[in-house]
């Protein structure tokens, strides 16, 4: 049986970086091998440690991405990079395509999403990496698709991509943190509903969680997006 492939967690985060650090160790082929809260301490990491693949958040308290990923290159370092980020930018997308990032997962993702691309990126390094040569345009057009597969994203059982989409617009549009009956109210939803929707978004270290003091009686809770 070959090595698990080592894995470097770049998150700032605590409990974004400490859930990803999870989800990675339950995928077979896969270990985690560090976890880094800055870009500076990512490329710390990579000189001491061998690395086969970083997952590498956009949004870092130092520098973005992006810029973590040019250093590692300029460094020497080849481990591929899946990068995860709440960002819908088309540009970085494309920036990140172009510096050789295997793929680009959205915040917030449920350990579904995430194991169904380890192992398609498993697969693909099992297949695909070891040979020398391909010998066909089509054996060309494998080795690019099984880098970048499309596989349905997996949320959490009774949650839509669509309504998840639509609860994060509410939140980022709005100039203050919400309850889920004011979401709710927003989108027409039952209250269990979003509150479901943006406890999901919390624990995925997308959006903050705080208690709404008005008054007597017992607070409400009130979600924001981290910015």
């Amino acid at each position: 049986m070959p090595d698990p492939l080592r894995v470097l967690v770049v998150e700032d985060e605590p409990v974004a970086a400490e859930a990803h650090a999870t989800y990675v160790g339950r995928v077979p082929g896969f270990v985690v091998v560090a976890v880094a809260s800055t870009g500076q301490e990512a490329l710390r990491a990579l000189q001491g440690t061998e690395v086969d693949v970083v997952l590498l958040d956009m949004n870092l308290p130092d520098r973005h991405g992006l810029e973590v990923v040019r250093a590692m290159r300029a460094a020497g370092h080849g481990a591929d990079v899946i990068a995860v980020s709440s960002a819908r930018d088309l540009d970085i997308m494309r920036s990140a395509v172009s510096l050789g990032v295997v793929q680009y997962v959205l915040k917030p993702f449920a350990f579904g999403t995430l194991r169904d691309r380890l192992s398609a990126y498993l697969d693909y390094r099992a297949t695909h990496v070891a040979a020398a040569e391909v010998g066909s345009q089509a054996e060309v057009d494998q080795v690019f698709a099984a880098a970048r597969p499309t596989r349905p994203v997996s949320l959490p059982k009774g949650m839509s991509e669509e309504l998840l989409g639509r609860v994060i617009s509410t939140l980022r549009e709005s100039p203050s943190a919400l309850s889920a009956s004011e979401v709710a109210g927003e989108l027409g939803v039952s209250r269990v509903t979003a509150r479901r929707f943006l406890e999901h978004l919390h624990e995925s270290g997308v959006a903050t969680r705080r208690s709404r003091y008005s008054g007597a009686g017992r607070p409400e809770v009130e979600y924001g997006w981290r910015s």
